[in-house]
Protein backbone atom coordinates (compact mmCIF):
# COMPACT_ATOMS: atom_id res chain seq x y z
CA UNK A 1 0.00 0.00 0.00
CA UNK A 2 1.14 3.55 -0.67
CA UNK A 3 0.24 6.82 0.90
CA UNK A 4 -0.13 10.12 -1.00
CA UNK A 5 -1.05 13.75 -0.65
CA UNK A 6 -2.33 16.20 -3.22
CA UNK A 7 -1.61 19.66 -4.53
CA UNK A 8 -5.28 20.62 -4.40
CA UNK A 9 -4.62 23.86 -6.28
CA UNK A 10 -4.52 21.63 -9.38
CA UNK A 11 -7.98 20.20 -8.85
CA UNK A 12 -9.99 22.38 -6.44
CA UNK A 13 -10.14 26.10 -5.70
CA UNK A 14 -7.03 27.24 -3.87
CA UNK A 15 -9.12 28.69 -1.04
CA UNK A 16 -10.17 25.19 0.01
CA UNK A 17 -6.62 23.99 0.61
CA UNK A 18 -5.75 20.97 2.71
CA UNK A 19 -7.73 22.14 5.74
CA UNK A 20 -10.85 22.65 3.66
CA UNK A 21 -10.58 19.18 2.18
CA UNK A 22 -10.40 17.48 5.55
CA UNK A 23 -13.40 19.43 6.79
CA UNK A 24 -15.49 18.70 3.71
CA UNK A 25 -14.70 15.00 4.02
CA UNK A 26 -15.65 14.86 7.68
CA UNK A 27 -18.83 12.76 8.20
CA UNK A 28 -20.56 15.58 10.08
CA UNK A 29 -20.47 17.72 6.93
CA UNK A 30 -22.99 16.99 4.20
CA UNK A 31 -20.99 17.89 1.06
CA UNK A 32 -17.75 15.93 0.67
CA UNK A 33 -18.29 15.36 -3.05
CA UNK A 34 -16.48 18.30 -4.71
CA UNK A 35 -13.05 17.44 -3.30
CA UNK A 36 -13.19 13.65 -3.12
CA UNK A 37 -14.44 13.34 -6.68
CA UNK A 38 -11.86 15.85 -7.88
CA UNK A 39 -8.97 14.01 -6.28
CA UNK A 40 -10.21 10.75 -7.78
CA UNK A 41 -10.42 12.39 -11.20
CA UNK A 42 -6.81 13.51 -10.88
CA UNK A 43 -5.30 10.17 -9.85
CA UNK A 44 -7.50 7.77 -11.80
CA UNK A 45 -5.93 8.28 -15.27
CA UNK A 46 -2.43 7.54 -13.94
CA UNK A 47 -0.96 4.08 -14.31
CA UNK A 48 -0.55 1.90 -11.23
CA UNK A 49 3.23 2.11 -11.58
CA UNK A 50 3.39 5.87 -12.26
CA UNK A 51 4.73 6.99 -8.87
CA UNK A 52 6.24 10.11 -10.41
CA UNK A 53 2.85 11.08 -11.80
CA UNK A 54 1.24 10.58 -8.42
CA UNK A 55 3.84 12.81 -6.82
CA UNK A 56 3.14 15.53 -9.38
CA UNK A 57 -0.59 15.39 -8.79
CA UNK A 58 -0.46 14.73 -5.05
CA UNK A 59 2.22 17.08 -3.80
CA UNK A 60 2.87 17.86 -0.16
CA UNK A 61 2.35 14.34 1.05
CA UNK A 62 4.58 11.40 1.89
CA UNK A 63 4.16 7.96 0.37
CA UNK A 64 3.92 5.51 3.26
CA UNK A 65 2.91 2.36 1.37
CA UNK A 66 3.12 1.38 -2.29
CA UNK A 67 2.13 -2.25 -2.83
CA UNK A 68 1.91 -3.79 -6.30
CA UNK A 69 0.58 -7.33 -6.71
CA UNK A 70 1.38 -9.10 -9.96
CA UNK A 71 3.83 -8.43 -12.81
CA UNK A 72 6.08 -5.42 -12.30
CA UNK A 73 4.88 -3.71 -15.48
CA UNK A 74 1.19 -4.69 -15.19
CA UNK A 75 0.17 -5.30 -11.57
CA UNK A 76 -3.36 -6.65 -11.22
CA UNK A 77 -3.74 -4.87 -7.87
CA UNK A 78 -2.13 -1.72 -6.54
CA UNK A 79 -2.55 -0.03 -3.17
CA UNK A 80 -1.08 3.34 -2.28
CA UNK A 81 -1.30 5.14 1.04
CA UNK A 82 -0.28 8.78 1.44
CA UNK A 83 0.23 10.81 4.59
CA UNK A 84 -0.97 14.40 4.31
CA UNK A 85 0.69 17.37 6.00
CA UNK A 86 -2.08 17.85 8.57
CA UNK A 87 -2.04 14.17 9.52
CA UNK A 88 -4.79 12.68 7.35
CA UNK A 89 -4.22 10.02 4.71
CA UNK A 90 -5.39 9.15 1.21
CA UNK A 91 -5.70 5.46 0.35
CA UNK A 92 -5.96 4.46 -3.31
CA UNK A 93 -6.90 0.93 -4.39
CA UNK A 94 -6.77 -0.16 -8.03
CA UNK A 95 -7.84 -3.46 -9.55
CA UNK A 96 -6.37 -4.00 -13.03
CA UNK A 97 -6.67 -7.59 -14.29
CA UNK A 98 -4.68 -8.00 -17.49
CA UNK A 99 -3.19 -4.56 -17.02
CA UNK A 100 -6.48 -2.78 -17.68
CA UNK A 101 -8.14 -0.75 -14.92
CA UNK A 102 -11.36 -2.39 -13.79
CA UNK A 103 -12.09 -0.57 -10.53
CA UNK A 104 -10.58 2.16 -8.40
CA UNK A 105 -11.44 3.46 -4.96
CA UNK A 106 -10.21 6.49 -3.07
CA UNK A 107 -10.48 6.67 0.71
CA UNK A 108 -9.98 9.63 3.01
CA UNK A 109 -8.74 8.82 6.54
CA UNK A 110 -9.07 11.91 8.71
CA UNK A 111 -6.78 12.82 11.62
CA UNK A 112 -7.93 11.35 14.93
CA UNK A 113 -6.55 11.35 18.49
CA UNK A 114 -5.11 7.86 18.03
CA UNK A 115 -3.85 8.31 14.45
CA UNK A 116 -6.36 8.38 11.62
CA UNK A 117 -9.82 6.98 11.06
CA UNK A 118 -11.56 6.18 7.76
CA UNK A 119 -14.27 8.67 6.86
CA UNK A 120 -15.26 8.46 3.21
CA UNK A 121 -14.62 6.31 0.13
CA UNK A 122 -15.36 7.09 -3.51
CA UNK A 123 -15.60 4.16 -5.91
CA UNK A 124 -15.31 4.34 -9.69
CA UNK A 125 -15.34 2.02 -12.69
CA UNK A 126 -12.47 1.50 -15.11
CA UNK A 127 -13.43 4.59 -17.10
CA UNK A 128 -13.03 6.71 -13.94
CA UNK A 129 -16.78 7.22 -13.63
CA UNK A 130 -17.89 7.47 -10.01
CA UNK A 131 -20.39 4.73 -9.12
CA UNK A 132 -20.99 5.39 -5.41
CA UNK A 133 -19.59 6.79 -2.21
CA UNK A 134 -19.46 5.31 1.29
CA UNK A 135 -19.24 7.25 4.53
CA UNK A 136 -18.67 6.19 8.13
CA UNK A 137 -20.42 7.99 10.99
CA UNK A 138 -18.82 7.77 14.43
CA UNK A 139 -20.41 7.91 17.87
CA UNK A 140 -19.29 10.07 20.80
CA UNK A 141 -16.80 7.37 21.86
CA UNK A 142 -15.09 7.45 18.46
CA UNK A 143 -16.44 4.09 17.27
CA UNK A 144 -17.91 3.61 13.80
CA UNK A 145 -21.67 3.56 14.38
CA UNK A 146 -23.24 3.77 10.91
CA UNK A 147 -22.20 3.07 7.32
CA UNK A 148 -23.88 5.27 4.72
CA UNK A 149 -23.97 4.36 1.03
CA UNK A 150 -24.07 7.52 -1.07
CA UNK A 151 -25.22 8.32 -4.59
CA UNK A 152 -22.66 8.74 -7.37
CA UNK A 153 -22.56 12.52 -6.81
CA UNK A 154 -22.22 11.90 -3.05
CA UNK A 155 -25.19 14.19 -2.46
CA UNK A 156 -27.77 11.65 -1.24
CA UNK A 157 -27.76 8.81 1.27
CA UNK A 158 -29.06 5.73 -0.54
CA UNK A 159 -28.81 3.28 2.36
CA UNK A 160 -27.79 3.25 6.02
CA UNK A 161 -26.44 0.23 7.88
CA UNK A 162 -25.99 0.08 11.64
CA UNK A 163 -22.57 -1.26 12.67
CA UNK A 164 -22.98 -1.69 16.43
CA UNK A 165 -26.65 -1.64 17.46
CA UNK A 166 -27.77 -2.44 21.02
CA UNK A 167 -28.81 -6.00 21.84
CA UNK A 168 -32.63 -6.29 22.04
CA UNK A 169 -34.01 -7.14 25.47
CA UNK A 170 -34.97 -10.72 26.21
CA UNK A 171 -35.88 -13.06 29.07
CA UNK A 172 -33.37 -15.18 31.02
CA UNK A 173 -32.45 -18.54 29.49
CA UNK A 174 -33.65 -21.73 31.15
CA UNK A 175 -30.85 -23.64 32.84
CA UNK A 176 -31.65 -26.83 30.92
CA UNK A 177 -31.22 -25.17 27.50
CA UNK A 178 -28.35 -26.49 25.36
CA UNK A 179 -25.84 -23.65 25.18
CA UNK A 180 -23.71 -23.47 22.05
CA UNK A 181 -20.88 -20.96 21.75
CA UNK A 182 -20.31 -19.59 18.25
CA UNK A 183 -16.92 -17.92 17.71
CA UNK A 184 -17.09 -16.01 14.44
CA UNK A 185 -17.58 -12.47 13.14
CA UNK A 186 -20.56 -12.04 15.48
CA UNK A 187 -24.27 -12.32 14.68
CA UNK A 188 -26.98 -9.86 13.68
CA UNK A 189 -28.90 -10.26 16.90
CA UNK A 190 -31.52 -7.71 15.77
CA UNK A 191 -33.06 -10.24 13.35
CA UNK A 192 -36.27 -12.07 14.31
CA UNK A 193 -34.26 -15.27 13.71
CA UNK A 194 -32.53 -14.75 17.06
CA UNK A 195 -35.59 -13.91 19.12
CA UNK A 196 -35.60 -16.32 22.06
CA UNK A 197 -32.49 -18.12 20.78
CA UNK A 198 -29.76 -16.03 22.43
CA UNK A 199 -28.38 -17.35 25.73
CA UNK A 200 -28.94 -14.88 28.57
CA UNK A 201 -28.14 -14.75 32.27
CA UNK A 202 -30.66 -14.40 35.11
CA UNK A 203 -30.85 -10.65 34.53
CA UNK A 204 -31.61 -11.13 30.82
CA UNK A 205 -28.17 -9.89 29.71
CA UNK A 206 -26.57 -11.56 26.70
CA UNK A 207 -24.16 -14.41 27.38
CA UNK A 208 -21.70 -13.58 24.64
CA UNK A 209 -19.13 -10.86 24.01
CA UNK A 210 -17.30 -8.88 21.35
CA UNK A 211 -13.61 -9.70 21.79
CA UNK A 212 -12.72 -7.47 18.82
CA UNK A 213 -14.20 -4.21 20.19
CA UNK A 214 -14.25 -5.46 23.79
CA UNK A 215 -17.88 -4.65 24.48
CA UNK A 216 -21.15 -6.51 25.02
CA UNK A 217 -22.35 -6.11 21.42
CA UNK A 218 -20.96 -8.99 19.29
CA UNK A 219 -22.55 -7.68 16.09
CA UNK A 220 -21.75 -9.48 12.82
CA UNK A 221 -19.00 -7.36 11.27
CA UNK A 222 -15.55 -8.04 9.84
CA UNK A 223 -13.73 -4.88 8.77
CA UNK A 224 -10.31 -6.51 8.34
CA UNK A 225 -10.28 -6.10 4.56
CA UNK A 226 -12.10 -2.78 4.37
CA UNK A 227 -14.06 -0.63 6.83
CA UNK A 228 -16.22 0.54 3.92
CA UNK A 229 -17.03 -2.97 2.64
CA UNK A 230 -17.37 -5.08 5.80
CA UNK A 231 -17.83 -8.83 5.52
CA UNK A 232 -20.51 -10.80 7.35
CA UNK A 233 -20.15 -14.49 8.12
CA UNK A 234 -21.37 -15.44 11.59
CA UNK A 235 -25.08 -14.86 11.04
CA UNK A 236 -25.29 -17.27 8.10
CA UNK A 237 -23.26 -19.90 9.96
CA UNK A 238 -25.38 -19.59 13.10
CA UNK A 239 -28.65 -19.77 11.17
CA UNK A 240 -27.84 -23.39 10.30
CA UNK A 241 -27.42 -24.32 13.96
CA UNK A 242 -30.70 -22.64 14.88
CA UNK A 243 -32.58 -24.47 12.13
CA UNK A 244 -31.07 -27.93 12.65
CA UNK A 245 -30.92 -27.83 16.47
CA UNK A 246 -34.18 -26.39 17.84
CA UNK A 247 -32.93 -27.19 21.36
CA UNK A 248 -29.92 -24.86 21.10
CA UNK A 249 -29.45 -21.32 22.35
CA UNK A 250 -26.47 -19.33 21.10
CA UNK A 251 -23.63 -17.58 22.91
CA UNK A 252 -22.16 -15.35 20.17
CA UNK A 253 -18.51 -14.32 20.45
CA UNK A 254 -16.86 -11.98 17.95
CA UNK A 255 -13.35 -13.30 17.46
CA UNK A 256 -10.40 -11.25 18.78
CA UNK A 257 -8.69 -10.23 15.56
CA UNK A 258 -6.82 -7.24 17.08
CA UNK A 259 -5.24 -9.45 19.77
CA UNK A 260 -5.48 -13.21 19.42
CA UNK A 261 -4.15 -13.70 22.96
CA UNK A 262 -7.66 -12.76 24.08
CA UNK A 263 -8.73 -16.24 23.01
CA UNK A 264 -7.71 -17.49 26.43
CA UNK A 265 -10.27 -15.22 28.11
CA UNK A 266 -12.86 -15.99 25.43
CA UNK A 267 -12.74 -19.76 25.98
CA UNK A 268 -12.79 -19.31 29.76
CA UNK A 269 -15.85 -17.06 29.49
CA UNK A 270 -17.69 -19.58 27.29
CA UNK A 271 -16.85 -22.34 29.76
CA UNK A 272 -18.16 -20.34 32.73
CA UNK A 273 -21.36 -19.64 30.82
CA UNK A 274 -22.01 -23.37 30.44
CA UNK A 275 -21.09 -23.92 26.77
CA UNK A 276 -19.97 -27.52 26.21
CA UNK A 277 -20.10 -27.20 22.40
CA UNK A 278 -18.13 -24.52 20.54
CA UNK A 279 -18.62 -23.79 16.82
CA UNK A 280 -15.51 -22.35 15.09
CA UNK A 281 -15.98 -22.04 11.34
CA UNK A 282 -12.73 -20.15 11.00
CA UNK A 283 -8.96 -20.54 10.82
CA UNK A 284 -5.66 -19.19 9.53
CA UNK A 285 -2.27 -20.38 8.34
CA UNK A 286 -0.32 -19.03 11.31
CA UNK A 287 0.00 -21.37 14.27
CA UNK A 288 1.15 -18.46 16.42
CA UNK A 289 -2.33 -16.94 16.12
CA UNK A 290 -3.76 -19.91 17.97
CA UNK A 291 -1.38 -20.48 20.89
CA UNK A 292 -3.65 -18.79 23.43
CA UNK A 293 -6.63 -20.76 22.14
CA UNK A 294 -4.64 -24.01 22.28
CA UNK A 295 -3.67 -23.39 25.91
CA UNK A 296 -7.26 -22.69 26.89
CA UNK A 297 -8.77 -25.60 24.96
CA UNK A 298 -6.21 -28.14 26.12
CA UNK A 299 -7.19 -27.68 29.76
CA UNK A 300 -10.91 -28.10 29.03
CA UNK A 301 -11.39 -31.70 27.94
CA UNK A 302 -15.11 -31.44 28.78
CA UNK A 303 -15.64 -28.99 25.91
CA UNK A 304 -15.88 -29.96 22.23
CA UNK A 305 -14.50 -27.51 19.65
CA UNK A 306 -15.94 -28.17 16.18
CA UNK A 307 -13.71 -26.41 13.66
CA UNK A 308 -13.41 -25.87 9.92
CA UNK A 309 -10.85 -27.62 7.72
CA UNK A 310 -10.92 -24.66 5.33
CA UNK A 311 -11.38 -24.20 1.59
CA UNK A 312 -7.92 -24.00 0.08
CA UNK A 313 -8.02 -27.31 -1.81
CA UNK A 314 -5.06 -28.74 0.11
CA UNK A 315 -3.94 -31.58 2.34
CA UNK A 316 -3.72 -30.30 5.91
CA UNK A 317 -1.31 -33.08 6.79
CA UNK A 318 1.20 -31.39 4.47
CA UNK A 319 0.18 -27.72 4.62
CA UNK A 320 -1.71 -27.17 7.87
CA UNK A 321 -4.47 -24.74 8.77
CA UNK A 322 -5.08 -23.80 12.39
CA UNK A 323 -6.78 -24.52 14.74
CA UNK A 324 -7.76 -27.59 12.65
CA UNK A 325 -4.22 -28.98 12.75
CA UNK A 326 -3.50 -28.39 16.45
CA UNK A 327 -4.06 -32.09 17.14
CA UNK A 328 -6.05 -31.63 20.37
CA UNK A 329 -8.31 -34.50 21.42
CA UNK A 330 -11.26 -32.18 21.99
CA UNK A 331 -11.14 -30.69 18.48
CA UNK A 332 -13.34 -32.20 15.78
CA UNK A 333 -12.36 -30.96 12.32
CA UNK A 334 -15.00 -30.87 9.58
CA UNK A 335 -14.80 -30.44 5.83
CA UNK A 336 -17.45 -30.19 3.11
CA UNK A 337 -18.78 -33.01 0.92
CA UNK A 338 -21.17 -32.98 -1.99
CA UNK A 339 -24.48 -34.78 -1.72
CA UNK A 340 -22.94 -38.00 -3.08
CA UNK A 341 -20.22 -38.30 -0.46
CA UNK A 342 -17.31 -36.91 -2.45
CA UNK A 343 -15.01 -34.20 -1.17
CA UNK A 344 -16.43 -30.88 -2.34
CA UNK A 345 -14.38 -28.92 -4.82
CA UNK A 346 -11.93 -26.65 -3.02
CA UNK A 347 -12.45 -28.21 0.41
CA UNK A 348 -9.42 -29.24 2.45
CA UNK A 349 -8.70 -32.80 3.54
CA UNK A 350 -6.19 -34.76 5.61
CA UNK A 351 -6.08 -38.34 6.84
CA UNK A 352 -4.54 -37.19 10.13
CA UNK A 353 -6.05 -33.77 10.77
CA UNK A 354 -9.54 -33.82 9.21
CA UNK A 355 -12.03 -36.02 11.04
CA UNK A 356 -15.21 -36.04 8.97
CA UNK A 357 -16.97 -34.50 6.03
CA UNK A 358 -20.68 -33.75 5.77
CA UNK A 359 -22.75 -32.27 2.95
CA UNK A 360 -21.90 -28.57 3.00
CA UNK A 361 -22.76 -27.37 -0.50
CA UNK A 362 -25.76 -25.15 -1.28
CA UNK A 363 -26.93 -25.18 2.31
CA UNK A 364 -29.90 -22.96 3.18
CA UNK A 365 -28.88 -19.99 5.33
CA UNK A 366 -30.24 -16.69 6.57
CA UNK A 367 -27.76 -13.94 5.84
CA UNK A 368 -26.81 -10.79 7.75
CA UNK A 369 -29.72 -8.87 6.22
CA UNK A 370 -32.25 -11.53 7.17
CA UNK A 371 -32.56 -12.75 3.57
CA UNK A 372 -32.77 -16.43 2.66
CA UNK A 373 -29.93 -17.80 0.54
CA UNK A 374 -27.58 -20.70 -0.11
CA UNK A 375 -23.96 -21.09 0.95
CA UNK A 376 -21.22 -23.65 0.35
CA UNK A 377 -17.94 -24.68 1.93
CA UNK A 378 -16.45 -26.06 5.10
CA UNK A 379 -17.74 -23.07 7.08
CA UNK A 380 -21.26 -24.30 6.43
CA UNK A 381 -20.50 -27.96 7.06
CA UNK A 382 -19.23 -27.16 10.58
CA UNK A 383 -22.55 -25.86 11.99
CA UNK A 384 -24.32 -28.98 10.72
CA UNK A 385 -22.07 -31.10 12.95
CA UNK A 386 -22.48 -28.58 15.76
CA UNK A 387 -26.27 -28.93 15.46
CA UNK A 388 -25.91 -32.71 15.62
CA UNK A 389 -23.82 -32.34 18.80
CA UNK A 390 -26.46 -30.03 20.30
CA UNK A 391 -29.26 -32.51 19.64
CA UNK A 392 -27.18 -35.31 21.18
CA UNK A 393 -26.50 -33.18 24.25
CA UNK A 394 -30.21 -32.43 24.60
CA UNK A 395 -30.88 -36.18 24.70
CA UNK A 396 -27.91 -36.91 26.96
CA UNK A 397 -27.43 -33.86 29.23
CA UNK A 398 -24.75 -35.64 31.24
CA UNK A 399 -22.50 -36.08 28.20
CA UNK A 400 -19.48 -33.87 27.68
CA UNK A 401 -16.92 -33.42 24.93
CA UNK A 402 -15.50 -36.97 24.78
CA UNK A 403 -18.92 -38.64 24.66
CA UNK A 404 -20.25 -36.20 22.08
CA UNK A 405 -17.21 -36.61 19.82
CA UNK A 406 -17.35 -40.42 20.06
CA UNK A 407 -21.07 -40.47 19.20
CA UNK A 408 -20.51 -38.24 16.16
CA UNK A 409 -17.53 -40.21 14.86
CA UNK A 410 -19.48 -43.45 15.25
CA UNK A 411 -21.74 -42.25 12.42
CA UNK A 412 -18.89 -41.85 9.92
CA UNK A 413 -18.54 -44.25 7.03
CA UNK A 414 -15.94 -44.71 4.34
CA UNK A 415 -16.46 -42.12 1.59
CA UNK A 416 -16.75 -42.94 -2.09
CA UNK A 417 -13.97 -42.46 -4.57
CA UNK A 418 -10.79 -44.51 -4.37
CA UNK A 419 -8.74 -46.21 -1.71
CA UNK A 420 -6.55 -43.26 -0.72
CA UNK A 421 -7.67 -42.08 2.74
CA UNK A 422 -8.75 -38.43 2.71
CA UNK A 423 -10.17 -38.30 6.21
CA UNK A 424 -9.35 -39.65 9.62
CA UNK A 425 -12.82 -41.11 10.16
CA UNK A 426 -15.06 -40.65 7.12
CA UNK A 427 -18.30 -39.28 5.74
CA UNK A 428 -21.55 -38.55 7.59
CA UNK A 429 -24.21 -38.65 4.85
CA UNK A 430 -26.99 -36.92 6.83
CA UNK A 431 -26.08 -35.04 10.01
CA UNK A 432 -29.78 -34.31 10.66
CA UNK A 433 -30.50 -38.04 11.11
CA UNK A 434 -30.92 -38.61 14.83
CA UNK A 435 -30.60 -42.39 14.63
CA UNK A 436 -28.04 -43.59 17.17
CA UNK A 437 -26.65 -46.90 16.00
Amino acid sequence: MNRYVADFSLIVPAAVGLWGLSQLCHPAVAAPAPNSVAVLAAVCPLKSTDTAGLRRVLTGGRVLVARLDGPVDKPFRAVHRILMPEGGEWVINRLSPGGRLRRISLEWHAPAPDGTRPVIAVNASGDCRVTEGRRLIYDSDGRADTLEVLSADLAEVVFREALNPPVPAGPPTAQEAVRVAVIDTGVNYTLPLFRGRLARDDAGDLLGYDFWDMDARPFDLDTARSPFFPLHHGTAVTSIILREAPEAVILPYRYPRPDMTRFEDLVARADRAGAVIVNMAMGSNAETDWRAFARAAKTRAHMLFIVSAGNDGRDLDKVPVFPAALGLDNILTVTSADADGRLARGSNWGSMHVDVMVPGEQIAVTDHRGAAGKASGSSFAVPRVTALAARLLAKHPDWRGPELKAAILKRARKPFGGDAPLLRHGWIPDPTDDFEG
